[in-house]
């Protein structure tokens, strides 16, 4: 339950599309009179999602919930393979966004392991709320990977994430990870734009003109719907 938001919360506006429209969002920033730039070199993000065995976090996000959190724990590089990384507990309300991190430095992962292992790799690493988290919702779901660009305004105000090329792998049911065998998944485009809340004026003119339309379809909904056979 979120009961209230801290100040460190960002606004987070998401926009959704095919990434046949990748080109003309390029296009859009990279001749913005905001004058983006790259702040860090563009990589591959991986996380794990988990839930309950009745897709509470699933339903919450899927039901647009003013309040939503998802748990997933994520690192950097091209393997799908879990590698050191962070538990996230991804926090929203209405249009604000947070995390709370946990940070695992050794690996959690080995030929032959299953998810018991791999969790427990994770459990033993962090402190006690984060332990809490992993066994309110202890079922893995999917393992999925995306391309990450970032850009930020010249003053530093507004960020922008553009991410494409995502995988999903289908974690549910099974002892051991799937990392082979891919969901059939629409190739999808989604955009991020974050910023302070006294800067909310400010990001709303930067974002005039944006040729996509605004969602609170997640990654997360996106790849389940995607395992279920659904796309409503």
């Amino acid at each position: 339950m979120i009961t209230n938001i801290p100040e460190k919360a960002r606004y987070e506006i998401k926009f959704v599309a095919y990434e046949m429209h990748l080109h003309s969002v390029l296009l859009w920033i990279k001749s913005h009179w905001a004058s983006f730039s790259n702040p860090y070199p563009d990589r591959w993000i991986n996380s794990v999602y988990f839930d309950t065995h009745d897709y509470h976090s699933f339903n919450e996000n899927l039901s647009g919930a003013s309040s939503r959190i998802k748990l997933r724990y994520r690192w950097y590089g091209e393997s799908n393979e879990p590698a050191p990384g962070v538990l996230e507990i991804k926090c929203k309300r209405n249009y604000f966004g947070w995390k709370k991190n946990f940070l695992v430095k050794d690996p959690v992962f080995h030929e032959g392991c299953n998810w018991t292992d791999i969790k427990k790799g994770i459990h033993d690493q962090i402190s006690n709320e984060g332990k809490s988290w992993i066994k309110h919702q202890p079922f893995p779901i999917f393992i999925n990977q995306y391309y990450r660009r970032y850009f930020v305004s010249r003053d530093g105000r507004v960020r922008v994430t553009v991410d494409t090329k995502q995988n999903v792998w289908d974690q549910r049911y099974k002892r051991y990870p799937n990392l082979i065998k891919k969901t059939n998944l629409p190739r999808t485009l989604v955009v991020e734009v974050k910023f302070d809340r006294k800067d909310q004026e400010y990001a709303s003119d930067i974002i005039q003109g944006i040729p996509l339309r605004v969602s609170r379809n997640s990654k997360y909904v996106i790849g389940v719907r995607a395992m279920r056979g659904t796309r409503g």
